[in-house]
C-alpha cells in the first residue's frame, strides 16, 4: 500500500506544478495531504493510522519535516545559506548599476574586429557576470538588450547570436559565487552525513569491525569547496563556447563576422577598457581571492562583495558628477592601510603593551573609520539616485525569501517521500542496474537532464539531491567526493535554462529581443550550447581532478590546513615520499652513512645509543618502502581473481539482507493482525506463506555463495594484513627515526638556555636556608617551571621537584631539600659540557642531515605540509579510488 500513496504524492505534486500552484506551497501541500490520506486510510482500514507507512507514522514525518528543516537552517554551526542574499544583492547591485553594460559595450569593441568577436565578447562578460553577479535573468536580459540588437546590425547568424547570448547568461549557474553551488553544498552536507552512516553500516556488516578507518570516510563539502570544485569546469565551459564560435567563424564566415570600431584605439580607450573591466575583476578577486587563500569564509566573502558591489554601484550611478570617485578612492586607500597596519603592527586591543600598540590602534581606527565612511557615502549615494538601494534592498528580500521557501516545501516532500519508502525504492532501482556505480550514477544524470525540461534548477537540486545523493555518495567502488558530485549535478541542471519548453534563458531573450527574431531561432541557437555544457559535463566526469584539485588544495594550504600525520593523507603522502625515494635514494643513503660515522663518543650513553638507532632506523627506510611496495603489488596481482567473486558475494549478500528486511516487515504485519479483535485467519495463511516463501528464497541465496569465498576471502584479507603492518612498520620506523633528530637538534639548541638557569639554581641554596618553606617553595617552582621549557632537561627537572617536595608543611627537610639541588647542579654542570661539545662538533653535521630527511623520513612529524608537499598530495586524493574491496 505504500507504493500507492507515494504515487499520490507524486500525482499530487505533479499536478500542483502543472496547474501553476507556486512551488512554494506545491512541495509541501502535496507533502501534508499525501501522510493525511494515509494516515486516514491506514485508520479506516486497518485500524491503525500507522499502518500504510514504510515505518513510523503520520505525526512522526510530519514532525520529521519541520525538524529538518529546523536542524539544517537554524542551527548556528550550519551557516552556509546566509551567503544568499550577500550574493544576490551582489548581483542585483552591479546590474541596476549599469555596470554591466558598462563592460558588454566596451568588449564588443574591444573584441569586435577579431572573426565572431561580438560572440566571444558576450561569453567572456558572460563569463566576468556570472563571477560578479550570478544572476542569470538580469545577465540575459541585458545582454539580449545590449549585444542582441548589435549582433544583429553586422549580420551575426540568428542562431548562433541567440545561442551565445542565452548560454553565457547561464556561466552564472556554475562560475562561483553562484546560488546554485551554495543551495547543493547545503544539500550535499546533509547527504554527505547519511552516505557516511550507510558505509559505515556497510563495513561493520562486511567486516565485523565497529570502528571504518577515517580514509574510507565520505568528503563532504562546504559553500566554499563547491566554489573551487566549480571554477575550472566552468572556465572550460567558457572555453568551449569560445571555441565553438571561432570555428563557427572560421567555417562560415557569415555568421560571425569581424565588427570594426569605428572609433580609435587610443590612450582614451584603454583608459575606458580599465574602468569597466579592473573594477569587476577586482571584486571577482576580492570575493574568491578571499575564500582561496583561507582569509574568509564564503559568507564573509559574501559580505566583501556586497559592500564592494555598493561602492562600484556608488561611483558608477553618479559618473559625470564631481566627486564621482571619492568614496571609492577612500574606500581603496582606506582598505590599503589597514592591510600595511596589520602587517606592520600585532593588534590586539586586550593586550596593548606600549606606545607602538597604542600608535598602530589609532592608525587603525583611523582607517577602519575611512572605509566606513566611503561604505556610507557610497549607501546614501545609491539610496538618492534613482532609488536604487531600495530597488535592490526589495529585490534580493524577494529572491532570499523565495530561495527560502522552496526549502522548507523541499524538506517536507522529502519527509514524505521517505514516509512511503521512497528512498528505499530508489536505492533498490539504483543498486539493481547494471554497470555498478557508473551504470547508477549516468541514469541520474539522465532523469536531471530531462527533469531539466521541466522543472526549475532549485526544484531538482532540493527534491532530487537528497534522495539521490546518500545512495550515489555511500558507493566505495567509486568513492566520489561530494564536491565532485555536486559540481556534476550544477553543471547539469545549468542545462535547464536553455531546455525548451521552460528554459527560463529561452523565455528571458524571447521577452526582449527584437519580433523579427523568432523563437524556434532561439531554440535552434540553443541547441547547440546544450551540446557543449553536456561536453563539459563528460569532461569534468572524465577528469575528477578538474572538480577536485583546488578545494584539496586550497585546503591544504590553509592556515586551518591539517598535520601531515592525519591519516587521509599517509597513502597520498607515502606515494610522494616513495617517488622522491626513487629519484634521490642515493643522495639520501649518502647522509645516512655520512652522520652515520660522525664520532658520539662525549655524549652520555643514551644519548649515544638513540642516535646510533635512529640511523639505522633510517639506513631501514627504504627497505621498508621496498615492503610496501611489495605488499601492494601482491594485492594488485590477487585482485583480477578476487575481485569478481567479491562482486558477485556481495551481491547475493545484499539481496539476503534485503530478504531479511522483508521478513521484518511481515513478521510486523502478523503481529498487528494477530492483535485485532477479529482475526482473519485466511489473511493470516497468506501472510504465513509469504514468511516460508521469503525463508526459502534466503536459504536458496544462501547456498549459492561459492565454496571458494571463505577461502578467497581469507586470503585478500591475509595480503591486506601485511599491508597494513608493512605501513605501521614504515611509519612507525620514519617517526621514531626522525624524533630523535629532532629531539637531539633541540636539545642542543637549548644550550644558552639552560646556562641561563645556572645562576638561579645556585641562588636556591640561600633560598632554603633563609626563606619560611612556602616562599621557599615558590622561588624553586619558579625554576621548575623555567627548567620545563628547556628541551632535554627533564632529568634536572626531576631533582628540582623533589627538592621543592622536600620542603612540604608536614615533613619539611632542607637538608634533603639542598641535596636534591646539588645532585641538579651536578646534573646541569655535565649536561652544559656536553652540550657546549656538540654544538661545536655535532651540531652543524645534525642540521645538515635534518634538512635531508624533513621532506621524506621526517615528513609526518612536520607541522604542515610544503607548498610542493601540498600540490603533489592535492593531486593524488582529486583522483577517485575505489576502496570496495575493503568492504
Amino acid at each position: 500500500m505504500e507504493l500507492v500513496f507515494l504515487t499520490l504524492l507524486i500525482v499530487l505534486m505533479v499536478g500542483a506544478l502543472t496547474m501553476g500552484f507556486p512551488v512554494a506551497f506545491a512541495l509541501p501541500g502535496s507533502a501534508i495531504l499525501s501522510i493525511a490520506v494515509a494516515a486516514l486510510c491506514g485508520y479506516l482500514f486497518a485500524g491503525d493510522p500507522d499502518a500504510y507507512f514504510a515505518q513510523d507514522g503520520p505525526i512522526e514525518w510530519l514532525s520529521a519535516g519541520v525538524t529538518n528543516f529546523r536542524s539544517l537552517y537554524w542551527d548556528v554551526e550550519r551557516d552556509t545559506l546566509i551567503a544568499i542574499p550577500l550574493f544576490v544583492f551582489m548581483g542585483i547591485m552591479l546590474e541596476r548599476s549599469k555596470i554591466a553594460e558598462d563592460l558588454l559595450v566596451t568588449m564588443a569593441q574591444l573584441f569586435g574586429p577579431v572573426p565572431g568577436g561580438l560572440g566571444i565578447s558576450v561569453v567572456f562578460v558572460g563569463a566576468l557576470l556570472a563571477a560578479t553577479t550570478g544572476i542569470v535573468g538580469a545577465t540575459v536580459i541585458a545582454m539580449g538588450l545590449i549585444s542582441l540588437p548589435a549582433m544583429l546590425r553586422n549580420n551575426y547568424s540568428r542562431p548562433l547570436a541567440t545561442g551565445t547570448i542565452c548560454a553565457s547568461g547561464t556561466l552564472g549557474q556554475i562560475i562561483p559565487p553562484s546560488i546554485v553551488l551554495i543551495i547543493l553544498a547545503d544539500q550535499l552536507s546533509s547527504a554527505s552525513d547519511q552516505a557516511s552512516t550507510t558505509r559505515k553500516a556497510e563495513y561493520k556488516e562486511a567486516t565485523g569491525e565497529f570502528s571504518m578507518p577515517s580514509e574510507f570516510d565520505i568528503t563532504s563539502a562546504s559553500a566554499g569547496d563547491m566554489f573551487m570544485g566549480a571554477f575550472l569546469p566552468g572556465m572550460v565551459l567558457v572555453g568551449l563556447y569560445m571555441l565553438y564560435i571561432l570555428i563557427s567563424a572560421f567555417i562560415r564566415p557569415q555568421t560571425a563576422p569581424p565588427v570594426h570600431h569605428a572609433g580609435k584605439y587610443d590612450r582614451q580607450f584603454a583608459l575606458k577598457v580599465f574602468m569597466a573591466l579592473v573594477p569587476p575583476l577586482t571584486l571577482i578577486f576580492a570575493v574568491l581571492g578571499s575564500i582561496i587563500m583561507g582569509i574568509a569564509t564564503v559568507n564573509q566573502a559574501g559580505s566583501i562583495g556586497a559592500i564592494g558591489a555598493m561602492i562600484m554601484g556608488g561611483y558608477r550611478l553618479a559618473a559625470g558628477k564631481r566627486r564621482a570617485y571619492a568614496p571609492a578612492i577612500l574606500a581603496v586607500v582606506s582598505t590599503a592601510a589597514i592591510f600595511i597596519i596589520l602587517y606592520q603592527y600585532e593588534l590586539n586591543i586586550k593586550n596593548i603593551k606600549g606606545t607602538t600598540d597604542v600608535i598602530g590602534l589609532a592608525m587603525a581606527s583611523v582607517a577602519v573609520t575611512g572605509l566606513l565612511v566611503a561604505i556610507i557615502w557610497s549607501a546614501w549615494r545609491a539610496y538618492k539616485v534613482d532609488d536604487t538601494l531600495t530597488g535592490v534592498m526589495i529585490e534580493t528580500a524577494k529572491t532570499t525569501s523565495m530561495v527560502f521557501i522552496i526549502l522548507i516545501g523541499a524538506a517536507m516532500l522529502t519527509s514524505a517521500f521517505r514516509a512511503f519508502g521512497g528512498e528505499e525504492l530508489v536505492r533498490e532501482f539504483l543498486t539493481g542496474l547494471p554497470g555498478g556505480f557508473w551504470g547508477q550514477f549516468i541514469v541520474v544524470m539522465a532523469v536531471i537532464f530531462l527533469l531539466g525540461f521541466f522543472l526549475d534548477f532549485i526544484e531538482i537540486a532540493v527534491v532530487v539531491v537528497p534522495i539521490v545523493a546518500p545512495i550515489l555518495l555511500s558507493d566505495p567502488s567509486a568513492n566520489i567526493t561530494a564536491v565532485w558530485l555536486g559540481v556534476m549535478v550544477g553543471l547539469n541542471i545549468q542545462t535547464s535554462f536553455l531546455t525548451p519548453p521552460f528554459g527560463f534563458a529561452l523565455f528571458y531573450l524571447r521577452g526582449v529581443a527584437p519580433p523579427d527574431v523568432k523563437t524556434t531561432q532561439i531554440y535552434r541557437g540553443a541547441v547547440a550550447f546544450i551540446l557543449l555544457q553536456l561536453a563539459g559535463l563528460a569532461i569534468a566526469g572524465y577528469f575528477p581532478s578538474l572538480v577536485n584539485y583546488l578545494p584539496y588544495r586550497t585546503y591544504l594550504t590553509s592556515e586551518t590546513a591539517p598535520p601531515p600525520m592525519n591519516p587521509r593523507l599517509q597513502e597520498c603522502m607515502e606515494e610522494y615520499v616513495f617517488n622522491v625515494y626513487d629519484q634521490n635514494g642515493n643522495e639520501l643513503k649518502a647522509n645516512i652513512d655520512k652522520i652515520s660515522s660522525i664520532e658520539l663518543s662525549y655524549l652520555p650513553e643514551d644519548h649515544q645509543s638513540a642516535l646510533k638507532e635512529s640511523f639505522e632506523r633510517a639506513g631501514r627506510t627504504l627497505a621498508l618502502a621496498g615492503d610496501i611496495r611489495a605488499a601492494k603489488a601482491a594485492i594488485a596481482a590477487y585482485e583480477p581473481e578476487y575481485r569478481p567473486l567479491h562482486k558477485e558475494v556481495r551481491s547475493i549478500q545484499v539481496d539476503i539482507r534485503k530478504l531479511e528486511d522483508r521478513l521484518k516487515d511481515l513478521n510486523k504485519t502478523r503481529n498487528r493482525a494477530l492483535r485485532r479483535e477479529q482475526v482473519d485467519e485466511q489473511q493470516l495463511e497468506i501472510i504465513e506463506m509469504s514468511i516460508k516463501r521469503v525463508n526459502e528464497e534466503k536459504v536458496q541465496l544462501e547456498n549459492s555463495i561459492p565454496e571458494s569465498w571463505v577461502g578467497a576471502r581469507q586470503r585478500f584479507v591475509g595480503l591486506n594484513t601485511e599491508l597494513k603492518k608493512a605501513r605501521a612498520a614504515y611509519r612507525n620506523n620514519v617517526d621514531q627515526s626522525y624524533q630523535t633528530i629532532a629531539d637531539m637538534k633541540a636539545t642542543i639548541e637549548a644550550t644558552a638556555a639552560l646556562q641561563a638557569l645556572r645562576l638561579e639554581l645556585d641562588a636556591l641554596h640561600t633560598v632554603i636556608q633563609n626563606e619560611p618553606p612556602e616562599q621557599a617553595m615558590e622561588s624553586i617552582k619558579s625554576v621548575e617551571t623555567k627548567m620545563a621549557d628547556v628541551a632535554g632537561a627533564s632529568h634536572i627537572k626531576s631533582r628540582i621537584s623533589k627538592a621543592r617536595r622536600a620542603l612540604k608543611e608536614n615533613n619539611s627537610q632542607p637538608a634533603e631539600a639542598s641535596a636534591m639541588l646539588n645532585e641538579a647542579i651536578e646534573l646541569l654542570n655535565a649536561d652544559l659540557a656536553w652540550r657546549k661539545t656538540a654544538s661545536t662538533q655535532l651540531a652543524p653535521e645534525l642540521a645538515d642531515y635534518e634538512r635531508a630527511i624533513r621532506d621524506t623520513i621526517g615528513i609526518r612529524l612536520q607541522k604542515r605540509l610544503s607548498i610542493e608537499q601540498a600540490k603533489a598530495v592535492a593531486s593524488c586524493q582529486s583522483a577517485h579510488r575505489d576502496i570496495s574491496l575493503n568492504f
